[in-house]
Order: C-alpha cells, then structure tokens, then sequence
C-alpha cells in the first residue's frame, strides 16, 4: 500500500491512467482552517491493467470516468465557491499528459513564476467545457475546429499553436484486417468492413469520449462517407470505452485491436505494448497542440495575465528546444515538432 504523503506527490500522480490503476480506499477531502489548508490524501492500491482481464478492465475504466466526472463537478463547485484562491489552473488533454512533458514543464513554470500550476487532466471536450464554466484559467487542446469556435464564441482570447505531431492508427503486429501503408480513410474502410465479417478476431477502440482524439476519429468516418452513428451501433467489433488514451492503447492491447492514438502518447506507451505503428504520417493525420487563455470578460476571476505567462512560456525559444527534443534520448525521436504559434505547413 502507498501513501501520498504530501500535495507535490499527489499531482505527480493525477490526472493520466499509465500502465497501472491507482484505487483510492477514499476520495481526497481538505481539512481547513481560519489560517490553514491542508490537502489531505488516501492510501491507494496499485494494480497493473495487465492482469486485469478485459471485462473487468472496461469496469474499471467505466468507474475511473465516473469518478473523473464527479471530481470535475467538484472542481466547479469549489470554484464558484472561492474563485479567488490565488490557485493558477489549466486543463490539458490526456494525449498530452500521458507524453510526460508536463512533468517537465511543470516544475520549470513554477520556479519561474512562483505560482502552484494546478493541472486538470481529461478529453478536449471536458477542457473546452471546464474553460466555458471558467474552472481554469487555460486550455490546452488538439482540436482546431473546436479551438477556433471556443474563441469565436467568446470563451477564449486567442489560440496559439505550440507543437505537433501526428495521429496513428496502431494494431496488432499481425495485423489481421491488412491496413498496413493504406490511407487513413481506407484503412478505417477496412478495418469496419472486415470487423462486421469477423468481430471476434478484428476490433476497434474508440476513445468515445469527446476528446481530440475521438473527434479526428468521427472526421475519418465521415471521410469513408459513412454517418458516425451508423458505425459506432454496427456490431460488436466497435468498443467505446470513454477513457483515456494511455488507457485505451492499454485496452487496445489487451483486446488485440486497431485503434487511433497520438504519435508521442504511442512512443511514450511503446514498450509496455504489443502494438505497432500500421498507418501513419498522412497530411490528414496532422495533430496540432495549442494554448487558448479563458476570455476574463466572461470570467473576471481568471488569472489571464498567468495564463498569458504561460503561453510567452510556452513559445519561448527555451521550452520551444526542449519540445524539439522531448523522448529523443530515450526513443531515438522527438515526441513533438515545434511551431512556436505557427501552424505546420
């Protein structure tokens, strides 16, 4: 059983689902005083998805977005409650969590500013809507369509693109439905046609949750010319399982399945993982990142002069270096093209 002993211990834990499921034996609770707060942590136990068998991983999966679900009602709660608790708060995407370069940039960011970055990690539809509520004071996404209606709509100041990479459809090293080098298009064209055939043995797994990911998806699906609904209800081969990615490439693993991943979140997961890059590096499958303050003309309590140091901080040449050369030592290639506020051409 571990314990988390103090608040720093317990941020370097949150948000991303790895290779293991931490079970707390009790929600965290603040004990407060007139002159004191004191984040209080539970014991949890560690239990590898490995060993879980499928059916009882969809149920841990199901129960850990439940629970994602009730902490970002609290959040809102607690917002509302006290929106001036000098907290500086940002909601990411977990393609980008689960990379790791957040606990790079963490620590870096706060010795610099001298502020507790308090990270929100979940899809970019839970993002884009903890920012409308005006939970945090910054958003970053992978999802320029929605991107640019969030600012449109008022929400956001301005979107500044900081990286990218790509999207990857991976599968199993057998690749049973032959999508290897085909175009995205006509690979998810076959993976559908074979998966109705043989749902048994060809299966795919979507993210089913609003986020980036899940959304480039429902886009190549419409590139097939086939309507989203029709094929997430054609049959046994298509798994929603609403979690996120670290999780999903783990279940995609398990179940022997394709499934539509981030290039960095795949690099990061690799070694842990009997799936292999089958379609890749298509101009369609461009995934760009980037950082929107939220609009304080909708939410005057946010911190949007930090929000703004956050992005300065984001596009300096410093941090711009580090991201070119994020996962190289260890995986032999970046994890991320920098763009310093340009998009890629």
């Amino acid at each position: 059983m571990l314990e988390w002993s103090n608040r720093r211990d317990w941020k370097s834990r949150r948000g991303a689902i790895f290779s293991w499921v931490r079970i707390p034996l009790s929600p965290p609770f603040v004990v407060s005083s007139n002159l004191t707060q004191i984040n209080v942590m539970p014991p949890v136990y560690e239990i590898p998805l490995k060993k879980l068998p499928a059916s009882l991983l969809r149920a841990v999966l199901l129960m850990i977005s439940l629970v994602g679900l009730m902490a970002c009602t609290a959040q809102s709660i607690s917002t509302e409650q006290n929106p001036s608790n000098g907290r500086f708060r940002l909601a990411t995407t977990t393609s980008l969590y689960d990379t790791g370069l957040w606990d790079s940039l963490e620590p870096m960011f706060e010795d610099r500013y001298g502020v507790d970055l308090d990270i929100i990690v979940g899809g970019t539809g839970e993002a884009l809507e903890a920012g409308r509520r005006g939970d945090v004071d910054i958003v970053t996404l992978h999802d320029k369509v929605r991107e640019e209606e969030f600012v449109n709509q008022g929400y956001g100041v301005e979107r500044h693109p900081i990286a990218y990479n790509y999207f990857l459809i991976v599968g199993p090293k057998g690749d049973p439905a032959g999508i290897d080098n085909l175009e995205p298009e006509r690979a998810f064209r076959e993976i559908m046609r074979q998966g109705q055939i043989n749902p048994s043995k060809i299966r795919f797994v979507s993210r089913g949750d609003s986020s980036g990911t899940h959304f480039r998806e429902m886009l190549l699906w419409q590139a097939t010319g086939q309507d989203y609904e029709s094929v997430r209800n054609s049959g046994g081969w298509y798994l929603e399982a609403g979690a996120g990615m670290g999780a999903i490439l783990t279940l995609a693993d398990e179940e022997s399945a394709y499934t539509l991943t981030v290039d960095g979140t795949y690099m990061a997961f690799k070694e842990k993982l009997d799936l292999v890059s089958l379609v890749d590096r298509d101009p369609s499958l461009v995934n760009v990142y980037s950082a929107i303050a939220v609009n304080p003309e909708n939410h005057p309590n946010t911190n949007v002069d930090m929000a703004n140091n956050l992005i300065k901080f984001l596009t300096s040449e410093e941090v711009q270096d580090l991201i070119a050369s994020y996962g190289f030592s260890k995986y032999g290639r970046p994890f991320f093209i920098p763009i310093n506020g340009e998009e890629p051409q």
